[in-house]
């Protein structure tokens, strides 16, 4: 057994010598390293194209919905007809689109039909959507930390009651839905024991949205401690982790700097639509504690058929999951070069 060590390390340093020598004549073949700047401005002007695609079929959709903004029994054709001419919506409809999306540039997202009449949306969403990706940010900060050490747990003590316990928790958070979780926290932590307000205050803010954001945590936590799980017994038992132990690597330096960097990709991959999901706002959570996000503001434009407002809302939706996906674009780059090396190649 004595000299199967030494013989393990002598073979760890050829392979990882071959390895430099093939990775260095690659980028000689391909022009040296990989352009980080020409591979972001790729994606960033990619976003940019999506976005104005689907501003363009945001706005087809809400044409062909059936029905009218002004759909008030009080009004007769003259008055309706007039309110078209005042909002401009008897112009043709690709004159109405290029007005539309001149005034987005300038930040002009036009003003509400029914829900608040002639109140600016921009001015609408800066009071709710702060208090959204608010709760929404704690929300995904908690499930992403606390999924990621559970999913650890599960791996490193696979098959044991650690491995069994974290299971449990995780089949949970997928299965039950985060308003029962909602309702449990509010009547537990918050009627009975008082620790929390039951209801959303704008006064205190910071302490009405610990529940919340508990409750939209769990299926954040669940997903991510599955995927992290399965990610990182898949990874363990690779061979490059048998050469990083031959090398003598071991403990943190092994898990972390080896094995959870290559799990990583995934992780963020699942990671990233859940981001905006939660930044959006639950429509039930947020019935549940009174929370005045943009859940209940987009459910009540498109109840009333407030056209600007459903535009508005659904391309910041849109927006964020973009950006969201470019920053995970960019990300991909930074943990696995070997990325960027084969988009280069493409």
């Amino acid at each position: 057994m004595a000299r199967k060590e030494p013989l393990c390390a002598f073979l760890a340093l050829c392979l990882s010598a071959a390895d430099k020598r093939l990775t260095a004549r690659s980028r000689k073949e391909k022009g040296g390293p990989p352009d980080v700047k020409k591979y972001t401005l790729k994606r960033i002007l990619t976003s940019l194209f999506t976005l104005l695609a689907i501003l363009l079929v945001l706005f087809i959709l809400m044409q062909l919905m059936p029905g009218s903004p002004f759909n008030d029994e009080k009004l007769n054709d003259d008055q309706r007809a007039a309110l078209y001419v005042k909002y401009g919506l008897d112009q043709p409809v690709v004159v109405q689109f290029a007005n539309y999306a001149k005034n987005m540039l300038k930040g002009d997202l036009g003003v509400s039909y029914n829900i608040s009449k002639n109140t600016p949306i921009s001015q609408m969403i800066q009071t709710r959507l702060p208090i959204s990706i608010g709760i929404g940010g704690l929300a995904v900060t908690i499930g992403a930390i606390v999924g990621l050490l559970l999913g650890l747990l599960a791996a490193l003590k696979h098959n044991t009651i650690w491995d069994s316990l974290a299971t449990i928790i995780s089949v949970i958070g997928v299965s039950v839905p985060s308003y029962v979780f909602a309702l449990g926290l509010s009547y537990s932590l918050g009627f009975r024991l008082q620790w929390f307000p039951m209801l959303y205050k704008a006064n205190n803010a910071g302490m009405s949205s610990v529940l919340p954001s508990i409750a939209l945590s769990m299926f954040t936590m669940a997903s991510i401690a599955r995927f992290t799980r399965s990610e990182m017994l898949e990874v363990l038992g690779s061979d490059y982790m048998l050469l990083a132990e031959s090398k003598g690597i071991s403990g943190s330096a092994l898990i972390f700097r080896h094995a959870l960097r290559n799990a990583l990709i995934p992780i963020i991959t699942v990671l990233a639509p859940l981001i905006v999901d939660l930044m959006t706002g639950s429509l039930v959570v947020e019935k549940i504690f009174a929370i005045p996000g943009v859940g209940s503001l987009l459910v009540n434009a498109i109840q009333s058929n407030d056209y600007n407002v459903v535009i508005a809302l659904s391309f910041i939706y849109s927006a964020m999951y973009i950006v969201i996906m470019l920053v995970v674009d960019i990300l991909y780059g930074v943990i696995d070069p070997r990325i960027r090396l084969a988009k280069k190649g493409d």
